[in-house]
């Protein structure tokens, strides 16, 4: 008798247990593939956009100030500074449209924002558009000008891009960030852009890359840990699972101990029966996962970045874990089949 076809035939006769016991497994699995799934997407947009940047330092009000613009007496200082070079100025205020409170960014670098529709000049946010009813065409009154929609951005925030000069305009001439490239090493021209200037905050580029790793980190840790909870739910069933099996089955364990079947051969079948049950579930479970992340992925946007989203190590890891874990829930259990007094197990009904 095969020790391992009887595990397959035990699955079998108990179907809808058995279905039960990997229902628990499969959400913990397709759980943790959509979070951690959806925070690597989300990290990868955050890193592109923030590697994308083509400048070394970012200069803003300093936050003593009390205000997030900056005066054009203290812009024109930071962009005549003679360590700086490439200068760009953006200009971004609040502004509600339809009762919607929108943030208005100046730019004139069109090429770093993505087009769903139209073209650059009045470009607003795919999702606030959606919610106030806007389209190319539409006319929007910003400030007290009327400008007409020129383009959809693929964004999913609440903004509205506008040229840098009109925006500034708009602003009294004031602005919000400057960014420029540095003769020299960012951090020390930053120092000392602080200090000689005055009454600015001056960021480099790395530590708002690593800023962005911090968060990138917390989050996808933050995902793992909340996920790791339903993945746990689903191999406490598959202890519960196996030590009924054991229990229902004593009499027909004393029988195979008694035809000869060692208490190692007993062991390894309940522990493959536990396994089967982990690995069946995993598989169903990122397959179940796969598709939700694509689902979220098209309702995000994040359809370029579906690589990232759904990488082989987290297939690999997420169906080997929890084989294994499972594996491990059913050791006990095995034990105990494995130590059954054959006798005692005979008498057994």
């Amino acid at each position: 008798m095969d020790l391992y076809k009887l595990a397959f035939n035990n699955i079998r006769r108990r179907k809808l247990r058995s279905a039960l016991t990997m229902l628990g497994i499969i959400i913990g699995v397709a759980t943790i593939m959509v979070l951690v799934g959806i925070t690597a997407g989300a990290t990868s947009v955050v890193k592109e956009e923030t590697s994308a940047y083509m400048y070394d330092l970012t200069v803003s009000p300093a936050g003593s100030t009390g205000s997030y613009l900056m005066d054009n007496q203290t812009a024109s200082k930071v962009e005549a500074y003679s360590k700086l070079y490439d200068t760009k100025e953006f200009t971004v205020f609040k502004q509600t449209i339809n009762g919607q409170e929108l943030a208005v960014q100046g730019t004139n670098d069109w090429k770093q924002l993505r087009l769903k529709t139209g073209s650059p000049g009045v470009v607003m946010d795919y999702s606030i558009a959606d919610t106030l009813g806007y389209k190319v065409g539409s006319k929007v009154n910003v400030d007290g000008k009327e400008m007409a929609i020129t383009g959809i951005a693929k964004e999913d925030g609440s903004a509205l891009y506008i040229n840098q000069a009109l925006a500034k305009e708009m602003q009294d001439n004031r602005v919000s960030i400057i960014t420029a490239k540095t003769h020299g090493d960012p951090k020390t021209v930053a120092d000392a852009l602080e200090k000689d200037v005055g009454n600015v905050t001056v960021e480099t580029k790395s530590d708002k890359v690593a800023e962005v790793q911090e968060m990138a980190d917390k989050s996808m840790l933050f995902a793992s840990l909340i996920a790791s909870v339903g993945l746990l739910v689903g191999i406490i069933s598959v202890v519960n699972t196996m030590f009924i099996s054991v229990m229902e089955r004593t009499r027909e364990l004393g029988v195979l101990k008694a035809i000869g079947f060692t208490n190692k051969q007993i062991m390894g079948s309940t522990l493959f029966e536990a396994g089967i049950l982990g690995f069946i579930g995993a598989v169903v479970g990122v397959i179940v996962g796969a598709i939700g992340i694509v689902a979220l992925a098209n309702v995000l946007n994040f359809t370029d970045y579906m690589s990232e989203m759904l990488p082989a190590w987290l297939i690999v890891s997420a169906i080997a874990g929890s084989t294994l874990l499972s594996i491990l829930a059913g050791l006990y259990p095995a034990v105990r089949a494995s130590k059954l007094n054959v006798v005692e197990a005979l008498r057994n009904e």
